[in-house]
């Protein structure tokens, strides 16, 4: 019983103990127990917007593609085998070409290319309650392709 004690007593001591969150250092920043607070703080309202939701790209056809990649039979494919499939494939058909021809094959593919600081290429679209994802990413000279499956509960 008297440990119960005790330990409710320094519970209650932690808790009221005072914390100094929101003054301020010398550079400007919040100061969090004597030390720089590592998180700045902004004002309410002032986070980006959410995203807004974009239309849906078609999906591939199964089989070959209007630029010739083959897309295969993806929607009976297992994920797994299916991924390493297309990462073998891309990775083959795409070797020795730099980042511009890399972008041009992949857009008569049905990709769509974002060239930011490495080049990011994507199919993104949803099929009987799945959301899938084929993707390219070039950066720094590597190359690297997979197929994504995300199924909701009523999806298969």
């Amino acid at each position: 019983m008297r440990f119960l004690l005790l330990a409710a007593a320094l519970a209650l001591a932690a808790c009221s103990a005072t914390v100094a969150i929101g003054g301020d250092n010398a550079s400007g920043g919040a100061v969090h127990n004597n030390s720089p607070w590592p998180f700045p703080q902004a004002p309410r309202g002032s986070g980006l917007p959410p995203p807004q939701p974009s239309a849906a790209q078609p999906a591939p056809p199964e089989g070959p593609g209007a630029g010739g990649v083959d897309f295969g039979q993806w929607r009976t494919a297992e994920p797994g085998a299916y991924t390493a499939a297309f990462q073998t494939q891309i990775a083959a058909r795409e070797q020795g070409r730099d980042d511009a021809a890399i972008n041009t094959d992949l857009e008569a593919n049905g990709f769509a290319c974002d060239t930011g600081a490495r080049l990011d290429c994507r199919i993104e679209t949803t099929d009987s309650g799945c959301a899938l994802d084929w993707y390219v990413v070039v950066e720094h000279g590597d190359l690297h392709a997979g197929f994504e499956k995300a199924c909701s509960a009523r999806g298969s």
